[in-house]
């Protein structure tokens, strides 16, 4: 009848060559969160952000508390 709640590990990027983006899109306002290289600049996609509660989930996945905006 009542179940516990799942407890969440935050799955690892690699900290010291990636960082969390959000990628803008500024005809459509689409929004994709994922990681880019600072070394390479590529961009790896992870999910698509609908809404405050998807980006909420991202940032709770990762166990990142900045997420910073490219257009």
């Amino acid at each position: 009848m009542f179940k516990k709640k799942a407890v969440t590990i935050p799955k690892q990027y690699d900290k010291e060559n990636q960082k969390p983006v959000l990628k803008c899109s500024i005809c459509n306002g689409e929004q994709v969160a994922g990681f880019k290289n600072l070394r390479t600049g590529r961009f790896e996609e992870v999910m698509l952000v609908r809404n405050e509660a998807d980006l909420r989930e991202f940032m709770d996945r990762y166990g990142v508390s900045e997420v910073t905006r490219e257009y």
